[in-house]
């Protein structure tokens, strides 16, 4: 036997035996056989260095190379979900899903919601091609050397039947015992302990030594398949086709036919959870369909054929000693809750949001008091009651909302209709200053890298920042020689604020951190006035005409150019070399051949993405709409176009076109 097929043989082997012992829990030889077959390989790979593989099992002991990772953008993004707290609110998704496919049967998929890191997988041929975070949603960290290392992941798919290109997410966790041994490790060295599996995990993935990674054994497991030519029309039938490939799939899937058995569903996970080796935060429920989700579609952040319900949370009793107040970047004043110390959801809780002055009057606080705290959807902890019972004598100072800002002094006001009050000396407050260059600076935004809020902090308490436009302005000289700044941190510093001059125009607006301008906002801003210039003319009755401008957003958008000091970085920015208009290739190519017709796109296509003809149909005037209804235009249709939604478009006359019929309208070749 040739090196060559020995290698190929213990790979095949390797591979199968992984897949039996981390996937099935069917081990067939023991750990020290594994070990020797894989030194065996690892010696013969050293000696015969042209056959070696990226998918190899060997690379899953992570290797001590430290490198940056690199950002890439998903083909598909990765949108969060929608969250309920009630069964009242799971019968509302219902009925709303019952409604928009107007009395067609659907099944529902219950799954555990897992409560860990995003990933996306992606697959060609059978093999591992990238691992990458999700990120903003948008692009993520491409981290596939890390996730090598976890087991559970097949680097190399067998059985048959799956698509040559695909991707399939899922949840990178840390089990319960890795967690606690992990703590136990870190409490003997007298270092600071990981709050709870999920930080733990998502640390973990992070960190630029795969080796350390491979030590630390995280898990996974998977749960979207995504792509063209799935094997099955319908979300639970892929999942259980993938488990053949190798792909680590929960056992506890279930298809429920009626809200009965989603609610039992339920009743029994939010018991039986807690027996779990993994943390679960929650229930996710999914139209099983396709065709029927492609129908539902999707909102700009999540999905209308699924949500998550989130198990009720735990409550927690402890003492009031402090309540201090936060200033925000837009100048909102949070009041925190500073208290003993108590353990809830996994996690140390010593301190609570009480969010404005009207919930600190209807709970009556008084500084001493015992009160009761719980974290909304076991992410953010907040105070929920008070034990009355439990208040002496001894009773502190009842709790009463500052009236100056705690920064600059500055007297706070209450804009009318808002709950909450705001520090109006937005260009001479210290913190609102530090909070608008960190929020410029966000990899969502201006993405600048080396630059966190404590260097902004030192930058600022130095004299090298007053605005975000300084960082533009920044040098090396001035960098060198201040804490924790050296030769290599400065370069890189500059290097990506450098870079940061080719940011688009859609993303400039959102970093300038114009109050109620998200991304979604900005980017209609961008498509609607091309230049920075042409939105700080605009009048309130031109704003309000721009697809999802309100009066409310109107408004914040002409007070932010009514200020002087707002311009003047805008001009600074400018002179820098920023993108402050549209590309002009992108306007060049904008068209109104589809304008104001609301298209669907449906099926698997063979010319262009999905998300391709989604930026197409923009490029050329038109909406993206996910339901077919009497406004719809066209339909475009791909192979494989679900039935319901074709009987649908034959009821309303909706005219359906193929690719070529489309790119031939727009003359795309």
């Amino acid at each position: 036997m040739t090196a060559k097929d020995r290698i190929d043989e213990l790979r095949e082997y390797l591979h199968h035996q992984n897949f039996k012992y981390y996937v099935l829990s069917q081990p067939e030889i023991s750990d020290k056989e594994f070990d020797d077959l894989l030194k065996e390989l690892q010696n013969l790979e050293k000696e015969n260095p042209q056959y070696i593989d990226p998918n190899s099992p060997t690379q899953r002991v992570g290797n001590d190379i430290d490198k940056r990772f690199e950002q890439k953008e998903h083909k598909y993004a990765m949108l969060s979900l929608s969250n309920t707290y009630s069964e009242a609110e799971v019968s509302e998704f219902y009925d709303r899903t019952q409604k928009a496919l107007e009395g067609e049967d659907f099944e529902l998929c219950c799954e555990l919601k897992f409560d860990g890191t995003s990933i996306s997988l992606s697959y060609k041929d059978g093999k591992l091609v990238d691992a990458v975070t999700r990120g903003d949603g948008t692009r993520g960290d491409v981290v596939t050397d890390n996730v090598k290392t976890i087991h559970s992941i097949p680097l190399v798919l067998h059985g048959e039947g799956y698509p040559s290109e695909f991707e399939i997410r899922g949840e990178i966790l840390m089990p319960w015992s890795v967690f606690q041994r992990l703590n136990e490790e870190k409490e003997a060295k007298e270092e600071a302990l990981f709050a709870n599996p999920r930080n733990a995990a998502s640390g973990t993935l992070k960190l630029q030594n795969s080796s350390i990674v491979a030590s630390r054994k995280l898990d996974a497991y998977l749960y979207y398949l995504i792509g063209n030519n799935l094997p099955y029309q319908s979300h639970y039938e892929n999942l259980q086709k993938a488990e053949t490939w190798g792909f680590k799939i929960s056992k506890d899937m279930c298809k429920c036919h009626n809200l009965d058995e989603v609610f039992e569903y339920i009743r029994h996970w939010d018991i039986a959870r807690k027996e779990l080796p993994v943390a679960t935060d929650g229930i996710v429920i999914k139209v099983n369909r396709i065709d029927q989700q492609e129908a539902l579609g999707y909102t700009a952040k999540s999905p209308r054929w699924a949500i998550a319900y989130k198990f009720q949370a735990e409550k927690a009793c402890t003492r009031l000693n402090e309540v201090t107040y936060q200033v925000g970047r837009t100048g909102a004043i949070t009041p925190v809750a500073n208290l003993d110390a108590v353990q809830l959801s996994g996690t140390v809780v010593r301190r609570a949001s009480l969010h404005n002055e009207d919930i600190i009057n209807g709970l009556d606080l008084h500084i001493g008091d015992m009160v009761y705290v719980e974290k909304g959807g076991e992410i953010i902890p907040k105070i929920t009651d008070v034990n009355l019972e439990a208040r002496d004598a001894n009773l502190g100072l009842k709790v009463e909302f500052i009236k100056f800002c705690p920064e600059c002094n500055t007297p706070l006001i209450r804009y009318e209709g808002e709950a909450a009050h705001y520090c109006p000396n937005d260009t001479g407050c210290p913190t609102q200053i530090k909070g608008r260059i960190i929020h410029f600076i966000n990899r969502r935004a201006m993405n600048i890298d080396g630059l966190g809020p404590e260097t902004v902090d030192l930058l600022f308490n130095e004299g090298l920042l007053h605005d975000p436009s300084d960082l533009y302005l920044l040098t090396k000289d001035q960098m060198v020689g201040l804490d924790r700044i050296g030769d290599k941190t400065a370069d890189n510093i500059l290097k990506s604020i450098e870079n940061s001059k080719s940011v688009p125009f859609a993303r400039v607006l959102f970093a300038l951190g114009i109050r109620f301008v998200g991304e979604t906002v900005a980017k209609k801003l961008a498509s609607a006035f091309t230049t920075i210039d042409e939105l700080a003319r605009a009048s309130l009755e031109e704003l309000i005409t721009v697809d999802e401008i309100g009066a409310k957003i109107a408004q914040s958008i002409l007070a932010f150019f009514a200020k002087e000091d707002n311009n003047e970085i805008i001009k600074h920015l400018a002179q820098a070399g920023l993108q402050l208009q549209q590309d002009k290739d992108e306007i060049a190519n904008r068209t109104d051949i589809l304008s104001g017709q609301a298209i669907v796109i449906s099926g698997v296509f063979k010319l262009h993405t999905r998300d391709e003809y989604k930026q197409m149909i923009e490029q050329n005037g038109g909406r993206n709409v996910g339901g077919i209804s009497s406004k719809t235009y066209y339909i475009l249709a791909g192979d494989n176009m679900g039935p319901a939604k074709l009987e649908k478009a034959q009821k309303l006359g909706v005219k359906i076109i193929s690719e070529r019929e489309f790119l031939d309208l727009i003359n795309t070749k």
